[in-house]
């Protein structure tokens, strides 16, 4: 099961490839009815005023004529598609142009997988909700459908599995995924930024932070956790940690609104 999914996926790849070899993705007009998708589901987008939703809506069509999205073993849907590209928005969205020049193609599952991308449903330890490629798969996320809508859901504040997977991708344009988005960030604030890290970090891992476990695993994780805590939540970032709210202001270029 594990090497027929593993094929498929090669495949998959291969054909994505061959069609983005072959035909030039024009940049289309933003369909008039995401515009309800969302406001419905991405609280970030509803908050903006008109013309910086209009914006918004440019960007993403932006995100979509540069990146292929493909589900495995379904069919995407626009909701799909307007929450992959909502992700890629989010934190770039205060940059006046942002380009993912080190993404070709998101391939979304139909739920969680394992390493070896199996994501069968009688397979018990499908754990994976998303992941950037390296290797073979450079230039390659997958995201689980099931993790990147639960991302949206308002009830479930501080985890947003799409905007931690493009937070990866933004870490690692400078050739790293370590935690230090040095295209974001001044030189001379990398060394307090770190040790911000390292502060929130211990505080995580001897259970005195209502950051999520998962980034006390190391920087890379640590950056992109808390990223997703800023854009989800970013009143209570900034009541319960004010210093690390203000670096990732600085750091994504933009003063948060009150949820």
């Amino acid at each position: 099961m594990v090497l027929a999914l593993s094929l498929a996926f090669l495949l998959i790849l291969f054909g994505i490839y061959a069609f983005r070899k072959t035909s030039s993705r024009k940049k289309e007009q933003f369909p008039k009815d995401w515009h309800t998708l969302l406001t419905t589901h991405v609280h970030f987008y509803k908050e903006l005023s008109a013309a910086e939703q209009n914006r918004f809506q440019q960007r993403m069509m932006t995100f979509l004529s540069e990146t292929y999205i493909e589900g495995v073993g379904f069919k995407i849907d626009d909701l799909d598609t307007v929450l992959v590209a909502a992700s890629a928005v989010i934190p770039v969205f205060a940059f006046s142009e942002w380009h993912y020049s080190n993404l070709s193609t998101v391939l979304i599952y139909p739920d969680h997988f394992n390493e070896d991308l199996n994501f069968d449903a009688a397979n018990k330890e499908r754990f994976i909700a998303g992941m950037v490629g390296n290797g073979q798969f450079e230039h390659q996320m997958i995201l689980s459908r099931t993790a990147l809508h639960e991302g949206f859901d308002r009830t479930k504040d501080l985890h947003n599995t799409g905007i931690h997977e493009f937070v990866h991708l933004i870490d690692k344009v400078d050739g790293v995924t370590d935690g230090v988005p040095e295209r974001l960030i001044e030189h001379r604030y990398v060394m307090p930024w770190l040790k911000r890290i390292h502060k929130e970090m211990e505080a995580i891992n001897i259970d005195q932070s209502d950051i999520r476990r998962y980034g006390g695993t190391n920087e890379a994780e640590f950056f992109a956790v808390a990223s997703e805590y800023f854009f989800e939540n970013p009143e209570r970032m900034k009541k319960k940690h004010p210093e690390l709210y203000r670096m990732l202001q600085q750091c994504f270029h933009t003063k948060q609104k009150a949820s």
